[in-house]
């Protein structure tokens, strides 16, 4: 397995999602997708990180 390689500009405590860096709260990815649900996003629980992936998944 490769070592994970934090991006201290992206805090993340999803731990379930393959791209989290273990120990560390942050995402190993360059930049993140960002996106909502709903049609007009009023509060932060309509937001959502499309770069997630879960752990175990395949693609």
């Amino acid at each position: 397995m490769s070592e994970c390689k934090a991006n201290k500009s992206i805090g993340c405590t999803v731990q379930q999602c393959v791209h989290h860096c273990g120990n560390e709260n942050y995402c190993s990815l360059n930049s993140i997708q960002v996106g909502t649900h709903e049609a007009h996003p009023t509060v932060v629980e309509c937001t959502d990180c499309e770069s997630f992936r879960v752990k175990g998944s395949c693609c």
